[in-house]
């Protein structure tokens, strides 16, 4: 439910482009209009499908604006000029887009925000694979890594999430009939991203994804979920306990892929996650590692885990006492490399956490590389 004053926000999902989202947009926003709303398009993109063009026949579209950077002339929203038009609704096409240096935020979905900061509806579109949480499950199921990605709590917070839900056989027939990409793309695309495997998976995932988002609006609050309404007010009911997980991370590149494993179970288990970096003594981050770092780190304020970093020889020590503060219930890690020499006999980190934090489950995220 949208909060007092803030638009409403609804966002049509899908597996991959082609399947209709911006179809299915206007074509609610045409029957908005017809109902008497006012309504207008933000910015679309029709990549010239004829079919979605047409769908915009009779709605009021914002100019868009022009940006120059190095050089060339871009074309982005005009987010000054929504808000001089305020209307009821506003359409606005690929939350997930990047915006040209020089406007008002980097990213659409930013824009958007906006928009239902001011108190005006907002229909949007986006694809299952911009999820930053799923950006490492989608590379190992397609091979290719999408590097426009949105925070999840986007489509967390949205008030309506539309799943617009095609066939892995009929979207391949309509880009094979020129519906989707020009005629010269239609090659490459069959032997890569559009391979029937590849639409069957991220049809898998957005289904499931959409499902997680209706169980989550679905469920309780935690503390209607223990006791009944009379025992809270008599006070009867116990205190409900919110999982805690803490996520083990290293300058490495295997990271970015716990932190992303970690933020979903945390999801799904309706708890919290922190990041932990336990730097040796008088060892700051330089170089490579830095830049690592500092990538994590923002990997944490995108999802919304912020990164602790503490000094310290003895991994699980630190833990140990960054867990007693947090109140952790669950430690991930990472992989562990191969332990060779006289490393073979000393017992695992994996180990000693369970030791050390009795109670506290402790789960490692495989590398999934490593079976290739």
């Amino acid at each position: 439910m949208a909060q007092p004053g803030r638009g409403h926000y609804k966002i049509f999902l899908g597996m991959a482009a082609g399947v209709g989202k911006t179809y299915r947009m206007l074509q609610e926003g045409q029957a908005e209009k017809a109902d008497g709303r006012d309504v207008v398009v933000g910015i679309l993109e029709t990549h010239g499908r004829s079919e979605t063009a047409a769908q915009a026949e009779g709605l009021e579209l914002i100019p868009r604006r022009q940006v120059e950077y190095r050089g060339s002339v871009l074309e982005e929203m005009d987010l000054p000029t929504i808000f001089q038009r305020a209307p009821e609704l506003v359409l606005i096409d690929e939350l997930a887009h990047t915006n040209a240096p020089g406007v008002e935020h980097a990213k659409r979905y930013q824009d958007i925000e906006d928009v239902l900061d001011a108190g005006v509806d907002v229909y949007s579109t986006v694809n299952v694979q911009h999820l930053e949480s799923l950006n490492d499950r989608v590379a190992d199921l397609c091979g290719v890594r999408v590097r426009e990605t949105f925070p999840d709590s986007v489509l967390a917070a949205a008030d309506e999430v539309v799943l617009v839900d095609l066939t892995p056989e009929a979207l391949v027939q309509r880009l094979r009939e020129g519906k989707v990409y020009p005629a010269n793309r239609i090659p490459t695309a069959l032997n890569s991203f559009f391979k029937i495997e590849n639409l069957s998976a991220l049809r898998e995932v957005a289904l499931r994804q959409v499902a997680e988002e209706v169980e989550s609006k679905r469920l309780v609050t935690p503390g209607e979920a223990l006791g009944t309404r009379e025992e809270q007010l008599l006070g009867d009911a116990p205190p409900a306990v919110a999982e805690h997980l803490l996520a083990l991370v290293t300058p490495d590149e295997r990271s970015q892929r716990l932190v992303r494993r970690a933020w979903r179970s945390a999801q799904r288990l309706g708890g919290e996650l922190d990041l932990l970096y336990v730097r040796p003594p008088g060892e700051p981050p330089r170089g490579e590692e830095r830049q690592r770092l500092e990538e994590l780190r923002r990997l944490g304020t995108l999802l919304g885990s912020p990164l602790v970093e503490v000094e310290g020889d003895d991994v699980v020590e630190a833990a140990a006492s960054v867990a007693a503060e947090k109140g952790t219930t669950y430690v991930m890690i990472g992989q562990p490399s191969p332990r060779r020499g006289v490393k073979r006999f000393q017992e695992s980190l994996a180990d000693r956490l369970l030791q050390r934090l009795p109670g506290v489950d402790v789960r490692i995220v495989a590398d999934r590389r490593s079976r290739d």
